[in-house]
């Protein structure tokens, strides 16, 4: 089993920056699995907005392609989401989680709210 463990979530104003951590332990390496961060905004179901496989390749999702930055360091079994020019449309509680098969139990993630 895995845990993951998110964190550098806040208030910041549009335009601005956020660097998200994902920290993962237990028994399955990161360095096995594709890990995606994901986001469930208010009222609306969580979906994928980025991933990156073990070989590094990344994919995100439209609404977010150009603003933010997936990268992982399995050496240290942890996982980061770079996020600038943050929109209101950015708010919500952000996970990581497998992307590349069944998902392991979902933490409580970090919030993050974008004001106008």
């Amino acid at each position: 089993q895995v845990q993951h463990v998110e964190s550098g979530g806040g208030l910041v104003q549009a335009g601005g920056s956020l660097r998200l951590t994902c920290a993962a332990s237990g028994t399955t390496p990161l360095s096995s699995y594709t890990l995606g961060w994901y986001r469930q905004a208010p009222g609306k179901q969580r979906h994928l907005v980025a991933s990156i496989g073990r070989q590094g390749y990344t994919s995100y999702a439209d609404s977010v392609k150009g603003r933010f930055a997936i990268a992982r360091d399995d050496a240290k079994n942890t996982a980061h989401l770079q996020m600038d020019g943050l929109k209101p449309d950015d708010t919500g509680v952000y996970y990581c989680n497998s992307a590349s098969g069944p998902y392991f139990d979902w933490s409580r993630g970090t919030q993050v709210i974008v004001s106008a």
